[in-house]
């Protein structure tokens, strides 16, 4: 039997009463959600919540929400992108969890609504991430942030944005990044790793769903095999911020999380590895359930933002293992 925190218990009760979400059309499934009840969760106290629409190319805009922590600034910066299989999901989703983050890690946090599949299919949100990434880059000291001191992070579809977009930044020679922070990211969508077949169904997030958002979010098999949509196949991951993954121990992505932080070490790149005990995929926004286990989870964020905050005052962005 699976080690399962007794809130995760709760959660995947509740969860096995929705229909099975890979057998509707992605529109079908956004409204499905966005008729479940407004739930009373904690907010974290901030000085400024600010949303705005920003041009990310000659036609184009997304939405941006900026979280300011309380205090003097200029505050360091966390670029974070919200989860949900590329295909669900926008700043309502991971509200509450970026409002604590930017309170216990004293960061900004810029929260990025980038364009969803299968309307917009790869690479448009992975576009978008990386358009807001030098965006906010650009733009730092508008809104008091330290752009010397930025990282990107986010959970699940977000998480693989995060390591994307710290990928091309470095192809690119784009916007500096001090760390990665990746909580159960995407890094592969082959979809046989061992925690795909021990977790496959009733855990939350089955591996015919995870099926599901890959389909809708490549235009073909042969995008799965791409460095931009499944990290972990990329051929070089030397010279990349340093990363903090987390993942869920009961999760199908535990392994491919766990994987890729393996070839960042074996690459030369500084990672600390976290792997939650009793949670399932998807608690990191899910503050009406899990609140406590989220405090804790940032709070190792904190810490491991604290170091880096270190590394960078001594030595820049040259940080290596």
């Amino acid at each position: 039997m699976a080690n399962l925190d007794p809130m995760a218990k709760v959660y995947l009760k509740l969860y096995s009463q929705l229909p099975a979400l890979q057998m509707m059309e992605p529109q079908e499934v956004r409204q499905l959600l966005a008729q479940a009840p407004i739930v009373e969760v904690e907010l974290a106290p901030l000085s400024i919540i600010d949303n705005r629409r920003i041009s990310i190319g000659p036609d184009s805009e997304i939405n941006v929400r900026i979280y300011t922590p309380i205090g003097e600034g200029p505050f360091p910066i966390f670029v974070y992108y919200h989860g949900g299989g590329w295909v669900l999901g926008d700043l309502e989703t991971s509200d509450a969890t970026c409002r604590m983050l930017a309170k216990r890690t004293g960061r900004i946090v810029v929260s990025v609504d980038y364009r969803l599949a299968p309307e917009y299919k790869f690479p448009i949100p992975v576009e978008d991430s990386y358009a807001a990434l030098k965006w906010v880059s650009e733009n730092a000291t508008a809104f008091n942030g330290n752009v010397t001191n930025m990282v990107v992070g986010g959970d699940s579809a977000g998480g693989n944005l995060a390591t994307v977009v710290s990928l091309i930044s470095k192809e690119r020679n784009g916007p500096a990044i001090a760390a990665q922070v990746l909580i159960y990211p995407v890094t592969s969508l082959s979809y046989d790793a061992n925690s795909y077949l021990e977790f496959q169904n009733g855990y939350g997030m089955d591996r015919d769903l995870m099926i599901w958002f890959g389909n809708h979010y490549t235009n073909n098999d042969e995008e799965k095999h791409h460095k931009y949509v499944a990290p972990l196949v990329a051929a070089d991951l030397s010279n990349l911020p340093p990363a903090l993954v987390i993942t869920a121990e009961n999760d199908v992505l535990r392994d491919e999380g766990q994987a890729y932080a393996e070839r960042l070490k074996k690459a030369g790149v500084k990672v600390d590895t976290i792997c939650e005990q009793g949670l399932v995929h998807g608690y990191f926004t899910n503050m009406a359930i899990f609140p406590e286990r989220i405090k804790g989870t940032i709070s190792r964020i904190a810490e491991f933002l604290n170091e880096i905050d270190h590394l960078v005052n001594k030595l820049g962005f040259n940080i290596k293992e």
